[in-house]
């Protein structure tokens, strides 16, 4: 079965590694999986979006218009990807920068926090790490054990920061398990 999800936010939010770190645990599942980034002045603080398509069998077509699943770092992100959302998906809404809801009745919002609880860990940079580990748990796209060794190696070359992204990232099944 192909699951699609994106994310999205501005430039400096970390969208990147974030769908990074779920391709990468898909792979380790033994899924056939794409991630395509998009790179430009995103990263100069603009709408930064990454696919990540997963399945059980060949992909067809990196190209996704409707994905499955969206992960909303910020409001014009929202605005824009989560009408074409397909119809009993995820849409996780980071609720710290977003103050409104997608409007939808027919997908499941999954309302996180990120960046409050990312500061109240010490650092607003694993604001990402909360998201798409509060998405996982959500979802059931890729085993959590694996995902939490993907950030783990992901962080493996700066080992100081692997204890505030472990925090992070049981903060993230905490809040989707409470929501």
């Amino acid at each position: 079965m192909q699951k699609e999800v994106m994310f999205a936010g501005f430039g400096g939010q970390g969208i990147l590694l974030s769908a990074k770190l779920l391709a990468y645990a898909a792979m380790k599942q033994g899924a056939q999986v794409m991630w395509i980034p998009s790179y430009g002045p995103e990263m100069r603080g603009g709408t930064a979006y990454c696919t990540v398509v997963t399945s059980d069998r060949l992909i067809g077509s990196p190209i996704i218009k409707n994905p499955s699943h969206l992960v909303a770092m910020n409001r014009p992100s929202l605005e824009k990807f989560a009408p074409v959302v397909k119809k009993g998906g995820i849409v996780l809404i980071n609720s710290s920068l977003i103050p409104i809801r997608s409007g939808r009745d027919d997908i499941e919002e999954l309302i996180v926090p990120a960046n409050q609880a990312a500061v109240d860990l010490g650092s607003v940079k694993c604001a990402n790490i909360i998201a798409v580990s509060a998405f996982a748990a959500r979802s059931g796209m890729v085993d959590i054990e694996i995902l939490r060794k993907c950030v783990q190696e992901e962080f493996a070359s700066k080992p100081k920061l692997i204890p505030i992204n472990m925090k992070a990232f049981d903060e993230g099944l905490k809040i989707a398990a409470a929501s």
